[in-house]
C-alpha cells in the first residue's frame, strides 16, 4: 500500500464488477481451499489498482488482486492472523539455503511449472523481474538495493545484476548480498520479486496488458480505471503439481472487479446482494446500521497500518521544525476518528499496534491550538501559501477537508487539491509534480518488521524521481545509517528496543504527523461463504477464501 494506500470495492449497483485492497488469506482456518464450487463474483473498489503490474503496484487495491496472481519464490501463508506472516516456500523448491555470514542465499525453482499462457517458468525470469524494479522506476525497489550489482544495474553502469546467478536447466537461483539482511526473505515473498517473462515489457507499466500469471488466478481482461477480470489460471496445475502446496487454489471461477466511487451505493449494493464483497469499510454514517442489522456478513477486521499527513521538509515553510511541531500539537485525532465511524486507534508515532518495536508514547499532547501557535509565531514562517493534497475516497476526502481547514485555522493561505484515488500516490510520489506541500497518506505493513515503515518511507536514499514513497523527502543521514545497521541484525528484543527508539528519533524531528491506526472491514453479500473468507493480515482479503454457499 503506499503499501499505500489501498482499497478494492466489488461491483457495484450501476456497475457490476470491482476491485479490492491488499490481501492474502486461506487455510484450514479461513479460506484457500483446492477448487472448490466454482461459480462467478463480483467486487467494488472505491479506487481502482495503481498499477496491474506486479513489479510496480504499490496500493492495498493493487495487492490484493495481485498476491493471487504473481506467486514468488517465497511467499506467505494462506491463513488469516498472524500466521499468515510465516514466510513459506512458493515457486521455490524450498526455503533458501542462507550462507553463514547472511550474504548469499541459495534456492531453486521447482520444476515445469508453466505461466498462464503455457509458457515455462525458467529460474532466469526471476533476474527478469528484479531488472524490472528499476528500470520501471519501482517504489519496490528500495527493498532489492542491497543485491549486489543492484545499484550499478539501476545507474545503467551494467548490464546485468552480478549478484544474481541462475541456471535455468537445473532451477538453481543464487543471489549475493552486499550485507546481511533480516528482512530478505519477506522481500522474496513480495510481488516486486515474482518472475515474469522476457516478453514483459522491461520499463513500461503492463496495466493495460498485464503479463501472463503464476498463481492461482490470471487476468484477462482490463478497462482501468474501471474494471478488471480474474479468472482461473488453466495453468496452475502446473504449479501445485510442481508441489507448491502453500500456494492456494482458487475456489470461484470469475472475480470481476468495478471501481465504484460511491461508497453508499457500494454498501446498498451489499445489502440488497447485486455486490458480493466491497473492500473499503462502509461510511461512518452506514456503519452503524450494518453493526445492527447484518452481523451474519460483516464484521470488523484487524490490520497494521498508520494514517499521517506527510510534510515536504524540503521546502518553506515545512522545512521549519518548530512548523511541523505545531502541526502535531494542532491535530485532534478525535476529530479524524468521526470520520472512521470510530474505527480509528489515535496514535502520534510511525511504528503501529502490533509491529515489533511498537511502544507507545506522545510527543506532542494535544490537541493544543495555543501551544501550536505560539510555535507557528516563533517560526514566523515567510511563506504561508501552500497546498493540501488528498484524493477523493470519501474518507479521505474528509480528512483532507479537515486538515485544510486546520491549517487555514492556524494562518496558513491553504488551497485544498482533491485528485483520484487511482492516481493519488503516483502523483504525489513523483517529484515533478508541483506543489507538493502537505497532504494524507498511509501506510500498511508489507510485511511484519519495523524497517517496513522506515526504509521506502523515511529513508534519505529513497526520495525517488518516481514512485517514491518517501512523501516528506525525509533525509537524515545518521538516521539512515541506524535503519542500516539495524537491518542486519536479528529482530531481538534489544534491536526492537532499537527500533522503538527509532521511531521516536524520528518524530523529535516530526517528520510527520500520524494521528491514528485503522481497523478495516469485511461485508460480503448473502451468496458468499462468509466463514470460509478472510482478510490477511498483508494483502487484505484472500481472493482464495471467497466461495459461494
Amino acid at each position: 500500500m503506499s503499501k499505500l494506500r489501498k482499497a478494492i470495492t466489488i461491483v457495484g449497483i450501476t456497475a457490476m464488477a470491482t476491485f479490492g485492497v491488499v490481501a492474502c488469506g486461506g487455510g484450514k482456518s479461513g479460506g484457500g481451499g483446492g477448487g472448490a464450487k466454482g461459480g462467478d463474483i463480483n467486487v467494488t473498489m472505491t479506487s481502482f489498482p495503481d498499477y496491474v503490474d506486479p513489479q510496480l503496484s504499490y496500493t492495498l487495491e493493487g495487492w490484493e488482486v495481485l498476491w493471487n496472481t504473481y506467486t514468488p519464490l517465497l511467499t506467505y501463508k494462506h491463513q488469516k492472523g498472524d500466521p499468515g506472516t510465516d514466510v513459506v516456500p512458493g515457486l521455490a523448491k524450498d526455503m533458501p539455503e542462507i550462507s553463514a555470514d547472511g550474504l548469499t542465499y541459495k534456492l531453486t525453482l521447482r520444476p515445469n511449472m508453466k505461466y498462464s499462457d503455457g509458457t515455462p517458468i525458467k529460474a532466469s525470469d526471476f533476474t527478469y523481474a528484479i531488472k524490472r524494479l528499476f528500470k520501471a522506476d519501482s517504489g519496490g525497489s528500495v527493498f532489492y538495493e542491497g543485491i549486489v550489482g543492484a545499484k550499478d544495474f539501476a545507474d545503467g553502469k551494467s548490464d546485468t545484476i552480478s549478484g544474481i546467478k541462475t541456471d535455468d536447466n537445473t532451477g538453481e537461483i543464487t543471489i549475493s548480498l552486499e550485507n546481511p539482511n533480516g528482512t530478505f526473505n519477506n522481500v522474496l515473498g513480495l510481488m516486486f520479486a515474482a518472475p515474469v517473462p522476457p516478453t514483459t515489457p522491461l520499463d513500461k507499466d503492463t496495466t493495460n496488458n498485464p503479463p501472463p500469471s503464476s498463481g492461482p488466478f490470471v487476468i484477462t481482461k482490463v478497462d482501468a480505471p474501471n474494471t478488471l477480470t480474474l479468472e482461473r489460471n488453466p495453468q496452475f496445475k502446473t504449479v501445485k503439481d510442481a508441489g507448491a502446496s502453500e500456494v492456494a487454489d482458487a475456489q470461484v471461477d470469475k472475480i470481476i472487479v468495478t471501481q465504484n466511487k460511491n461508497n453508499s451505493a457500494q454498501v446498498t449494493g451489499v445489502q440488497q446482494n447485486q455486490i458480493d464483497y466491497m473492500t473499503d469499510p462502509p461510511d461512518a454514517d452506514r456503519l452503524p446500521e450494518i453493526k445492527a442489522k447484518y452481523a451474519s456478513r460483516f464484521r470488523l477486521e484487524d490490520s497494521i497500518n498508520t494514517y499521517y499527513f506527510w510534510m515536504n521538509t524540503q521546502k518553506a515553510p515545512f522545512n521549519d521544525l518548530k512548523v511541523r511541531q505545531a502541526i502535531n500539537y494542532a491535530i485532534d485525532p478525535e476529530a479524524l476518528n468521526r470520520v472512521f465511524g470510530g474505527r480509528l486507534h489515535a496514535t502520534q508515532q510511525i511504528l503501529p499496534p502490533g509491529m515489533p518495536g511498537y511502544d507507545e508514547y506522545k510527543l506532542y499532547p494535544g490537541p493544543d491550538l495555543n501551544k501550536a501557535k505560539a510555535l507557528l509565531a516563533e517560526a514566523n514562517p515567510a511563506d504561508k501559501d501552500i497546498t493540501v493534497w488528498t484524493d477523493d475516497e470519501p474518507d479521505r476526502k474528509r480528512i483532507g477537508e479537515y486538515y485544510h481547514d486546520l491549517l487555514t485555522q492556524l494562518g496558513f493561505n491553504a488551497t485544498l487539491k482533491v485528485i483520484s484515488g487511482d492516481t493519488y500516490f503516483q502523483t504525489i510520489g513523483n517529484e515533478s509534480t508541483p506543489d507538493l506541500d502537505t497532504g494524507f497518506g498511509d501506510w500498511f505493513q508489507d510485511f511484519p518488521h519495523p524497517d517496513d515503515f522506515f526504509r521506502p518511507l523515511l529513508n534519505g536514499a529513497n526520495i525517488l524521481p518516481t514512485n517514491s514513497n518517501n512523501f516528506s523527502r525525509v533525509n537524515i543521514p545518521e538516521l539512515d545509517a541506524k535503519q542500516n545497521e539495524l537491518l542486519q541484525k536479528q529482530l531481538t528484543d534489544d534491536v526492537k528496543k532499537q527500533y522503538a527508539e527509532l521511531d521516536k528519533a524520528y518524530m523529535e524531528q516530526a517528520v510527520w504527523a500520524p494521528y491514528g491506526n485503522e481497523q478495516y472491514t469485511t461485508f460480503l453479500s448473502e451468496r458468499m461463504d462468509f466463514d470460509k473468507s478472510y482478510r490477511h493480515l498483508l494483502f487484505n482479503q484472500d481472493y482464495t477464501s471467497f466461495a459461494l454457499k
